[in-house]
């Protein structure tokens, strides 16, 4: 019999999170911090809000591109917090969280053989969805000696004539890490020069601590040139709802719906119902409260792993420790599987 398995999906190897997650399930007394997932419970008014368009009977699909509501609420939000402004009707699609805008976005700008820059560390996802959509990811190291941020240099020394894009995430996930504006300003200019379309993951806006995020599309001539990526997953404890949005130019987002529509046809429509609450004063004092509280335990995690003699990077968003194992002299997987 003939191997049916595409030679895409075969080369992309399996999520050791996730396989981290599912060994650690099957012991006693092990408490697993390796899925990126609030421990806190979904903010009650926006519970009440999915009860309520439940009881309502709103359980049909909605348009393509989400609720028309939603959307006006998500471009208010990012003109009032970051003046990058969007048109609701065209630019902005709601999604299955960010890993189905990830997707979009990928399926719906690469051609076979397009390079992606990816500094790394990064989210595990990226460069397997790179690969799904038949490009290249091209790796860009960043080092815990400046931040984690990815530099200029670094990112110019990656540039082939195939590099179509560049996909960031900050706040970063797993090292914590932000970008400072000044950064970022130098890493657009290396996208305007080349022409290169950037995808920004910004899921873990909201969770930043003693700075400012900076949102990519905000900055001068990147709006027409990014594919911002967010969601409610974490800064609202919401990771289960799968609710998600992607922003973009509007021929952009008109490629990314025309997969949406024949991949997903809607988001849930109840997470929708209920992601309208986030935009409330009330909603916004649990993120703050939660925000808060990852502060505290920021602190407390950085300093017992330095205390231990784990060197460990002070990270400034997310919910994320990424301390250096370098002095034990093992793998991240024999680290790993010592410490169960």
């Amino acid at each position: 019999m003939r191997n049916f398995i595409s030679d895409r999906v075969a080369s992309a190897p399996p999520s050791g999170i996730r396989k981290f997650f599912d060994i650690a399930a099957t012991m006693k007394d092990v408490i697993s911090l390796g899925i990126g997932e609030p421990d806190f419970v979904t903010p009650q008014p926006i519970l009440q809000a999915g009860i309520e368009s439940l009881q309502r009977g709103e359980t049909a699909y909605t348009s393509n591109s989400g609720t028309i509501e939603l959307r006006t609420a998500l471009a208010d939000n990012l003109q009032r917090r970051y003046n990058a402004q969007y048109d609701p009707e065209n630019e902005i699609i709601v999604t299955v969280g960010v890993s189905e805008a990830l997707y979009l976005a990928c399926t719906a700008v690469l051609n076979p053989g397009d390079e992606v820059i990816i500094p790394e560390p990064c989210f595990v996802s990226y460069a397997p969805e790179v690969t799904f959509a038949g490009g290249v990811p091209v790796h860009a190291a960043t080092h815990a000696a400046n931040g984690f941020e990815v530099t200029a240099e670094a990112i110019e020394a990656a540039v082939t004539p195939q590099t179509k894009a560049l996909l960031i995430g900050y706040p970063n996930n797993p090292t914590g890490a932000v970008m400072t504006r000044e950064t970022m300003l130098e890493i657009a200019a290396v996208a305007q020069k080349h022409d290169l379309l950037v995808i920004s993951d910004e899921i873990y806006d909201r969770l930043v601590y003693g700075v400012e995020h900076t949102c990519v599309p905000s900055l001068p001539g990147m709006r027409e040139r990014t594919i911002l990526l967010q969601g409610f997953s974490k800064d609202y404890a919401m990771t289960g709802w799968r609710i998600g949005y992607a922003c973009a130019p509007d021929e952009i987002l008109a490629a990314m719906r025309k997969v949406h529509q024949y991949t997903i046809m809607s988001a849930p429509t109840t997470a929708q119902m209920a992601a309208l609450a986030a935009f409330t004063p009330e909603a916004d004092q649990y993120v703050e409260d939660m925000r808060q509280e990852y502060d505290r335990r920021r602190r407390l995690i950085v300093d017992g792993f330095n205390a231990l003699g784990l060197d460990c990077f002070e990270p400034r968003g997310a919910f994320y420790a990424f301390p250096s194992i370098a002095r034990t002299g093992m793998s991240g997987d024999e680290f790993a599987m010592r410490l169960l």
